[in-house]
């Protein structure tokens, strides 16, 4: 007995049928999911490379560096974090670690404090010329950084402040990081009214509601500004190049520097690939602290208000 859909499709005029498998659809998106796996494994892989060749040229000797093509040596060697212990020009390696800590670490205090007070202002009191000043600092996100530097090294070297700190950190304590102050101003902006009137109902004012209740609840802001404030100081290499001058004050970034020889090649490549591969560690462990809250800092601040 022939099938009821094999009889009418027989049938003489009967429109063709248009049922299509659903072998081909699976496979066409099996196939897309596949290409798109493997797309996202090679922009891995590219990313990684670099890290990958650090680590495994931080067990080289200084010789093979450059010379061989391997990832990995065969007979890895411990001496290039060994020599560390030794310093460079007769300075501790801790000691340019402890100079980019207190740098890094002053200057997440300076951020939070300033560019949470500038916008709490911003964003919950309101005051003649609020929008003018903030659309003026928003601006100063244009203002590159080396049309700023020749007269604010000469004001710095007028007020003798020049191979100190200072210059690299007063900055943070003035609210000059534009993009901190709009980050928080954003997230802030969200926050109810109705909390600041049940506050000032009860006596608060402006200090204490910042300090109570707007700057608790700043928290994922605070913790994503902290996170980018310190890559950034850790990672600076212009501000303590310009600034400062003697060895004993210098960063990471400038201590690797003094793996150079006089020619300016590197006349040590173990030891500076080892040191490089240190000066990730702390910058690592700072952002797998707080990465929770970058990502909840990211979701609610910058697309809202």
């Amino acid at each position: 007995m022939s099938s009821p859909n094999l009889s009418a499709s027989l049938e003489p005029g009967a429109p063709p049928s248009t049922s299509k498998p659903l072998g081909g659809g699976l496979s066409r998106k099996r196939t897309g999911s596949l290409a798109w796996h493997l797309g996202a494994l090679l922009i891995l892989a590219v990313i990684l490379y670099p890290v990958v060749w650090v680590i495994g040229a931080s067990f080289k000797p200084s010789k093979d560096i450059i010379n061989s093509l391997t990832l990995f040596p065969s007979h890895p060697i411990l001496s290039n974090f060994k020599g560390l212990a030794d310093g460079i020009a007769d300075i501790q390696i801790w000691t340019f670690f402890q100079n980019s800590l207190f740098y890094a670490g002053g200057a997440v205090v300076g951020v939070l404090i300033s560019c949470s007070l500038t916008a709490y202002a911003f964003a919950r009191i309101r005051f003649a010329g609020r929008n003018v000043l903030f659309s003026l600092m928003i601006g100063t996100l244009l203002l590159p950084y080396h049309v700023l530097l020749i007269p604010q090294y000469v004001m710095f070297q007028k007020l003798g402040w020049v191979n100190t700190y200072v210059p690299l950190l007063i900055g943070k304590y003035l609210a000059t990081e534009a993009f901190f102050v709009f980050l928080m101003v954003q997230f802030m902006r969200n926050l109810p009214k109705e909390l600041d009137e049940a506050a000032r109902l009860d006596g608060c004012g402006h200090l204490r509601i910042y300090w109570s209740i707007v700057l608790p609840l700043s928290r994922p802001a605070l913790i994503t500004s902290a996170i980018f404030t310190f890559i950034n100081a850790w990672n600076d290499f212009m501000g303590p190049l310009i600034y400062l001058n003697e060895p004993g004050k210098y960063t990471v970034s400038l201590g690797l520097m003094m793996f150079r020889d006089s020619d300016g090649v590197a006349a040590n490549y173990g030891g500076m690939i080892a040191m490089s591969l240190v000066a990730l560690l702390p910058v690592l462990l700072f952002f797998l602290a707080f990465q929770r809250y970058l990502i909840d800092g990211m979701a609610t601040s910058g697309l809202k208000g």
